[in-house]
């Protein structure tokens, strides 16, 4: 199928996701795959097409704050705080699931994590589905399941070939995916964070007023917080900048082993340098794995990027993909 660009490709996405079909779609986070979110056998086609397991949940991705209410038993004022402070944009909220609504897309569980994108596209398509019935749409990245996300349309397409309609809202912003914070705990329990995105957890805390917990065994189960995700076909090496530099001046350069790092290696070394601010590492970070895996990369050395908040994401992302 074609790609589908500008209002005539939203309306397209839009009928097509209204009968029941797959429609990867841009965010500003990440690309994604998406079916509507109250169809429950639409959903089962993102599973079966991502060969992801049944009982890893998605989000939902709405058109506006009310729009939630259609999957949401209750808003806790935490839920609220951040709907406020952040949607629309990259955060997610876990929260009560209504009951009877959405339970492929939530894995079976009695929550349910919801997100409003900023992406004008994603936008667009929310709310030219919304008018023809769909309340919000479920969509995990655009990939196999535990590989490296897709952040433009020829990279869901690298992994999915024609026959899926994707939405081309080019380059995506962010490069990673949303934080995600678990609302489901009663007060007085602090909202966790289960996964870090490209807002802080400062800027979460600050608009929440208050701490942030660290996940626990009450925790939901949530999109990409599995120890293995986000994995290149080469073999990824997480080390610490010390590691890092003993292991690439120990040896001579190696033949298939790219470095991936802040730090400029000796010559010779197959090395793609690491954006040195947060914001710019976290964009790039999913097109160089990709980058390096066309190239033939048979591993990838990535020196550890600095143990601060503004690096959090990007952390997760390649501990994760190096497990």
């Amino acid at each position: 199928m074609p790609m589908l660009q500008g209002p005539e490709g939203v309306r397209r996405a839009a009928q097509a996701l209204a009968a029941g079909e797959l429609v990867a779609l841009p965010t500003e986070t990440v690309y994604g795959l998406g079916a509507r979110a109250d169809d429950d056998a639409a959903v089962a086609r993102i599973f079966a097409a991502k060969g992801r397991p049944a009982d890893h949940p998605l989000i939902v991705h709405v058109a506006s704050p009310e729009a939630a209410a259609a999957f949401a038993a209750t808003l806790p004022d935490s839920a609220q705080r951040l709907m406020q402070a952040f949607w629309p944009g990259p955060v997610t909220v876990i929260v009560p699931r209504r009951e009877g609504v959405a339970a492929a897309a939530a894995g079976g569980q009695a929550s349910v994590g919801l997100r409003m994108p900023s992406h004008p596209l994603a936008l667009a398509l929310l709310r030219e589905a919304a008018a023809l019935g769909v309340p919000g749409v479920a969509a995990p990245s655009a990939n196999r399941f535990g590989r490296v996300s897709p952040t433009r349309a020829a990279h869901v397409e690298q992994e999915f070939g024609s026959g899926l309609w994707v939405l081309d809202g080019g380059e995506c912003e962010v490069g990673i995916e949303s934080a995600i914070v678990d609302c489901t705990r009663p007060p007085p329990a602090a909202p966790a964070l289960l996964r870090p995105g490209q807002l802080g957890r400062g800027l979460l805390e600050q608009a929440l007023g208050g701490p942030l917990a660290e996940p626990d065994a009450a925790s939901p189960r949530a999109s990409g917080t599995l120890a293995s995700h986000y994995a290149p076909r080469a073999a990824l090496a997480l080390l610490a900048p010390g590691d890092w530099h003993a292991r690439v001046a120990a040896a001579p350069p190696q033949p298939g082993v790219a470095l991936y790092a802040r730090s400029t290696p000796p010559a010779g070394w197959w090395h793609r340098p690491m954006a040195p601010e947060a914001d710019a590492a976290a964009h790039e970070l999913f097109a160089v794995l990709r980058e390096l895996d066309d190239a033939g990369a048979r591993a990838i050395w990535v020196e550890a990027p600095p143990a601060t908040p503004a690096w959090d994401g990007v952390r997760d992302r390649l501990r994760r993909a190096a497990a």
